[in-house]
């Protein structure tokens, strides 16, 4: 039987309906109804029929950072896809991070070992690999810096990493997925699904930062294929394309019917809106618009290429354009 973790997130609900297309029965972890129910949307994306789709999951309410509940989440299961994961920017997440993205991972991992797991994806991220050397494009071979100024997310994924690596040393097999942004439908309030609602209200603002996109079809089609295929021990980028969030932002205002957002915001504007920020969420308590980290990303110009995707599973990823496009159609429904 197959495993789910962070069956209720934006990669896991897609992973879950394209799975059931091909399986009877699959396990998911959920840790709240209200999110559960939430899955039921993002199949109704995918078919009329969302119930028949839906009553192929196995829901087993449980938290990845506490073993207890996980023990009777493994039986009988034989393949496990790792997507939940705590994601934030915020400084004062950072220790509840390292406990769900690291201890959490730990636990999957050692639950598998001594099961019968026989194969393991975990959904990582570009953020857990290397900077660019000499310009050229970063790849699965770029080493992880380090540095105090990489943050906390970047850490905790990496960290992760480890403990899957770790898992593939004590004889499980393993892949590993580092997607770019992320862009798919349903998550309108939270994630990359935000940046579709800002613009719908009317966001006027955009930087000329650079990184990696992928839309959420490419990346669970990809692991999929992955699990199915021979190949294990391995990571890969996933990316379709290296986008500036202008580009992004306009495609997405005018897949929505919606005015471009008209004001370049530059790095001193950037630097001195999260200041201001920091000291509003200390009078308010509410969680930060733009932090120290994703201000400074918004700026920052990386290009990464998913040559070997394409290479071992002769796999192509849809143009982020087409994802848009198909997104905005979903949002508009």
């Amino acid at each position: 039987m197959i495993l789910v973790t962070g069956g209720t997130g934006l990669v896991g609900s897609h992973l879950l309906f394209h799975l059931s297309e091909k399986h009877e029965v699959i396990r998911a972890i959920y840790r709240t109804d209200e999110k559960r129910e939430h899955v039921k949307k993002i199949f109704s994306f995918y078919t009329d029929d969302v119930q028949h789709s839906f009553s192929k999951i196995q829901w087993v309410k449980a938290d990845i950072a506490d073993v207890t509940s996980l023990a009777p989440v493994f039986t009988n299961i034989t393949e496990v896809y790792h997507c939940a994961a705590l994601v934030s920017f915020n400084p004062r997440d950072y220790r509840k991070m390292r406990q769900v993205n690291i201890d959490g991972t730990a636990n999957l991992i050692n639950f598998s070992i001594e099961g019968t797991v026989k194969k393991f994806c975990f959904v990582s991220s570009i953020a857990a690999v290397g900077d660019a050397i000499n310009g050229k494009p970063i790849t699965e071979e770029n080493e992880w810096n380090d540095a105090s100024e990489n943050h906390g997310y970047a850490i905790t994924k990496y960290g992760a990493e480890m403990e899957v690596w770790r898992g593939s040393q004590e004889g499980l097999d393993v892949v590993i997925v580092n997607p770019g942004v992320i862009l798919g439908s349903g998550f309108w309030q939270e994630g990359s699904g935000k940046l579709f609602t800002q613009i719908y209200n009317g966001f006027k603002f955009y930087t000329e930062g650079v990184t990696g996109f992928v839309g959420v079809k490419g990346v669970v089609k990809s692991m999929i294929q992955l699990m199915n295929s021979n190949i294990k021990n391995e990571r890969f980028v996933l990316v379709s394309e290296n986008k500036s969030f202008k580009e992004i932002l306009f495609a997405i205002a005018d897949g929505l019917n919606k005015k471009r957002p008209s004001i370049k915001t530059g790095k001193l504007a950037t630097e001195l809106f999260w200041r201001l920020d920091w000291l509003l969420t200390k009078l308010t308590g509410k969680e930060p618009l733009l932090t120290k980290n994703s201000a400074k990303s918004s700026h920052n110009k990386s290009y990464y290429s998913a040559e070997k995707i394409k290479e071992m599973l002769e796999f192509k990823l849809e143009s982020i354009n087409s994802v848009i496009k198909n997104i905005c159609t979903d949002y508009k429904r």
